[in-house]
């Protein structure tokens, strides 16, 4: 069972301990996780689970998991990381919800949160009170468990989404994991959280992949590859990201995604007409308040 506990004074800060973690999906975000609690020596003992055994069998040679578990063994463990695409979310649930010890904690990593919550209460019914939604704010264009990284999460936010069935408990059992990857906790509605990524994380992923398939058709593509620089490779970079991952999050917050194309259409068109008609002042005070709201990003202002 999880504990938090110390021998020292009763001001110091508790001890955590995860006797045992189970990880299902150890590819970047659930390998990171188990690397990041192993060497802050968080967790005891770290259970993989995969439906790819090559997968797998990477995590347990790279020391990410300790063991290649079924199923049943999940009745092992104290905190489950589900660390799947969404498309596989419900099934997951409903295959490990038999063998979930009363005292487990279930989280996910997923980056939609409306669509995973009803699928967690439809799968797990009454033991969805074991269920904390998360989502951490980090990744790559990589994937696999030979992408994991310990340092992943450092300096990065993580969204919890918690159910009103959550305890106070768990909520703060689950900041204290995050926490120990040097991870910022906050938490958010869950119909905000799809509405804020649909803008800041889904749609410039949608931009980016578009992009870079709409010149798969371009003339002279090749020669444009071979002479692309710096900003090319900056914008396109996440185009690279897993398809199948990017395509359940677009498809999971179809609605919030469905709204930033609209908004982002009426941009283009007002942009497009600018250029058209020669509007060089107003072009220009289009791209210095879109080069200042960047640098305020960065740099905010005192």
């Amino acid at each position: 069972m999880v504990s938090i506990a110390s021998e020292h004074a009763p001001e110091a800060v508790p001890a955590l301990s995860v006797p045992v973690l189970a990880v299902i999906g150890v590819g970047l975000i659930g390998g990171s996780l188990a690397l990041s609690l192993k060497r802050n020596g968080v967790v005891g003992k770290v259970l993989g689970i995969s439906h790819d055994p090559a997968s797998i069998n990477k995590a347990l040679e790279l020391g990410i998991i300790d063991t290649v578990a079924s199923f049943e063994q999940i009745s092992q463990a104290d905190v489950i990381v589900i660390a799947t695409p969404v498309s596989a979310f419900e099934t997951v649930c409903d295959t490990i919800k038999p063998f979930l010890a009363p005292h487990a904690l279930i989280t996910d990593v997923c980056s939609t949160k409306k669509q995973v919550i009803a699928m967690a209460r439809r799968s797990l019914g009454e033991r969805v009170a074991q269920f904390v939604p998360g989502h951490p704010i980090a990744g790559a264009e990589t994937s696999g468990p030979q992408a994991a990284n310990a340092f992943l999460f450092e300096q990065k936010q993580v969204i919890l989404a918690p159910l009103q069935e959550n305890t106070p408990e768990q909520i703060h059992l689950l900041t204290r994991l995050w926490e120990a990857c040097g991870s910022t906790v906050s938490p958010m509605d869950a119909a905000e959280h799809d509405r804020i990524f649909a803008a800041v994380s889904h749609m410039p992923h949608f931009l980016s992949a578009l992009y870079m398939y709409s010149l798969l058709g371009a003339d002279q593509t090749d020669r444009k590859f071979k002479y692309a620089g710096s900003g090319f490779r900056d914008f396109t970079r996440i185009a690279a990201g897993p398809p199948i991952m990017w395509r359940d999050i677009f498809s999971s917050n179809r609605d919030c995604m469905l709204e930033e194309i609209t908004r982002f259409q009426t941009c283009l068109e007002r942009a497009r007409h600018m250029l058209e008609s020669g509007d060089n002042d107003a072009f220009e005070a289009w791209l210095a308040a879109a080069a200042q709201a960047r640098r305020d990003w960065e740099n905010p202002p005192l």
